[in-house]
């Protein structure tokens, strides 16, 4: 499969079955993120893997109404970027995580991005207040994203995108 191909395959995935996932694969979707491109090849995204089943339940409620998928996930990966290197941190850890989403599909596992910057906790802290009390990262490293990954359930996975889905009129060429 191409990589265009593997990209109009990739959908955003919410229902894990209880398998666990492989450390085989959830090494190879770090090492995906680690290759992440950086501006001035700073490096800077950094990240926090979540095996632990009572974790990720409490964790399931780090963002209002958008992380519940956590709870049937087996592994997320808390995305970090380190203000301190450099200010493309979003980027930078943006980039990652799209590599790590796309090399979840590759290997036949379904991930979700759950914004954290920005957003809000069920308990009204911030998103990146309360996963740092839950895993204790330092205070220069600025939460971007929550990647869940699990073994996708049976018959849940969504439909892939088709060349029609596309809307080439937000394309200009000159």
């Amino acid at each position: 499969m191409t990589l265009l191909e593997e990209m109009y395959a990739r959908r955003s995935v919410r229902k894990y079955s209880d398998e666990p996932v492989p450390q085989e694969k959830l090494n190879m979707i770090i090492e995906a993120g680690l290759l992440g491109c950086t501006g001035r090849n700073t490096h800077s995204p950094e990240f926090i893997v979540v095996t632990d089943k009572a974790l990720l339940e409490k964790l399931s409620h780090a963002r209002v109404g958008a992380a519940k998928m956590l709870e049937g996930a087996g592994a997320a990966i808390i995305t970090l970027g380190n203000a301190e290197k450099t200010d493309t941190w979003v980027e930078d850890a943006s980039i990652a995580l799209e590599n790590m989403h796309l090399m979840a599909d590759s290997l036949g596992l379904g991930s979700c991005w759950i914004q954290g910057k920005g957003r809000e906790a069920e308990n009204g802290e911030s998103t990146e207040e309360y996963v740092r009390k839950l895993t204790g990262f330092a205070d220069n490293l600025k939460l971007v994203a929550i990647l869940s990954i699990g073994c996708i359930e049976e018959g849940t996975h969504p439909k892939g995108y088709t060349k029609d889905d596309l809307d080439f009129e937000r394309v200009k060429f000159i």
